[in-house]
């Protein structure tokens, strides 16, 4: 071996370990809101607040959730504070978290929810620069894919972990104690991946005023049609409880089983995506659209093929769309990028869900074809791209 390519294996090393670690803290962040997630709407509606109130405050969260990640990955390439910004967002998680267990009205847990919410969007764009830093000596979906199947896996464990902490208690708040555990974890794996931190993850301190390129919003543009045709599980789980084709208690286990199978596959479709490019998002795609059909105008059996398809376009997307960004835009940009990005394809995925919604209750076949004629046009612009995301457009 040479003294290049030992320099090489080195690095790749190196950055792989960062990749764990930063896998890590994600384990443990999801731990945090995963957990959370899965008893706050029947905690909201122990502390006094309405179905509509409910739907209400976990919509403003996700959608604060989305857009203020464009102003937060424009803050990012502006101080180059990525760590920074990084810490204090994740560190919201171990205030907002366990606090919910105080709670005294629906009020101030929705105050908590969306402060919780706020601190995701101030981190994302930041972590995900830190990250793609990283990918690019591994492969970007490799990379990508593996630190997405440990973010999974913490989506899987906060769920039960609070199944097992209900049980205990016989009351939704004092699970929110249980979860200081994670968010402390989650800022003990952090310094960490602080220390391991390779060189590469950290961007060169020069100024560019360099417009992204226009690949890179054609590429937003595609991923905000395909987050509009796409299925949010709470309306697949409704239709699932409703048709009688699940108990209450097989819900959560089926969410838990997507979440598994979204890890797997995310990390089939990053070795993928390194292999053909956006090829394999495009077969994920078509993949994503059969849990429409299957969920909503099939049965039993239906139900379940619905949900490995809907966890495998959850996880191709996982893989592929962070990282045909990080193959575009250069390092000093991809706050800004990773910003716009998410901003985009949340607040479209809400809109999306808000017609899904409308859909249901008039036509199931209608919001069928709706979702499958979001995402095959998705499709489309993703195939006329493939040859596209290179570094020369830059």
């Amino acid at each position: 071996m040479t003294s290049t390519d030992h320099a090489g294996a080195e690095r790749r090393a190196s950055a792989l370990k960062f990749i764990v670690c930063l896998g890590v803290v994600s384990l443990f962040a999801d731990m945090t809101y995963e957990g959370a997630h899965s008893i706050i709407g029947p905690y909201l509606k122990d502390l006094g607040a309405s179905a509509f109130q409910v739907a209400i405050i976990a919509g403003v969260g996700e959608m604060l959730a989305a857009s203020l990640r464009f102003f937060s990955g424009k803050f990012a390439d502006r101080t180059r504070a990525y760590w920074t910004i990084t810490f204090l967002g994740y560190a919201m998680n171990v205030v907002a978290v366990p606090a919910l267990a105080y709670a005294a009205n629906w009020q101030t847990a929705a105050i908590l929810i969306i402060a919780e919410r706020t601190g995701k969007a101030l981190r994302g764009p930041a972590r995900d620069v830190l990250l793609s830093g990283a990918t690019q000596d591994v492969g970007h979906g490799w990379g990508f894919g593996l630190h997405s199947i440990m973010d999974q896996t913490g989506a899987v464990i906060g769920p039960l972990l609070m199944v097992a902490a209900v049980a205990k208690s016989h009351h939704f708040g004092p699970g929110f104690l249980w979860l200081a555990f994670p968010a402390v974890g989650t800022l003990i794996a952090l310094t960490l991946a602080r220390v391991v931190n390779p060189d590469r993850t950290q961007p060169v301190r020069t100024k560019s005023t360099q417009a992204l390129p226009k690949v890179f919003w054609i590429y937003v543009a595609a991923a905000g049609l395909l987050a509009f045709g796409f299925v949010d599980f709470p309306l697949l789980a409704y239709r699932f409880q409703s048709a009688n084709l699940s108990t209450e208690v097989a819900i959560p286990l089926l969410y838990a089983g997507a979440m598994a199978a979204n890890g797997l596959t995310a990390l089939l479709f990053g070795k993928l995506f390194d292999r053909f490019g956006l090829n394999a998002l495009v077969i994920g795609i078509f993949i994503s659209m059969l849990a429409l059909p299957f969920g909503f105008l099939g049965g039993a059996a239906g139900m379940v093929i619905c949900v490995g398809c809907w966890a495998t376009g959850l996880g191709a997307q996982d893989a592929c769309l962070r990282s045909g960004i990080a193959t575009v835009v250069s390092m000093n940009k991809r706050g800004s990028a990773f910003g716009a990005f998410n901003g985009v394809y949340g607040v479209m995925w809400f809109l999306g869900s808000a017609v899904m919604g409308l859909l249901y209750s008039r036509s199931m076949l209608a919001l069928v074809l709706f979702g499958v004629a979001a995402q095959l046009g998705a499709a489309a612009i993703f195939f006329q791209l493939r040859k596209k995301l290179s570094p020369e457009e830059l």
